[in-house]
């Protein structure tokens, strides 16, 4: 099951050092609801390896306002402590983000 990241959780998550890997989803987004079950999928196998998670937009906010999220789904990624250049936007396949996480994983 997928990490639920807040506003009070999110800084401490990124700061651990972990890989962690955030998608940015709301309940309206037909495309987010869609990728729901690959990011589970995911934050499951990767479960020893990364923190993967969801960041709902509706009941959260600054994190994604200071990361500058306007686009939903949004996934960024995280490695020691600091956000990589990796951000995919938009709907992925599970081996296009399986991909990225491995980039993730090798920096």
């Amino acid at each position: 099951m997928a990490f639920k990241f807040t506003d009070s959780n999110v800084e401490e998550t990124i700061a651990s050092g972990k890989p962690v890997v955030i998608d940015f989803w709301a309940t309206w987004c037909g495309p987010c609801v869609g990728m729901a079950p690959i990011v589970d999928e995911l934050a499951e196998e990767y479960a020893d390896k990364a923190v993967i998670g969801k960041y709902n937009v509706d009941e959260e906010g600054e994190f994604a306002s200071a990361n500058r999220v306007m686009s939903l789904p949004t996934i960024l990624f995280f490695k020691n402590g600091e956000k990589t250049s990796i951000r995919l936007v938009g709907s992925q396949s599970k081996d296009s983000l399986k991909s990225k996480i491995e980039e993730l994983l090798a920096l």
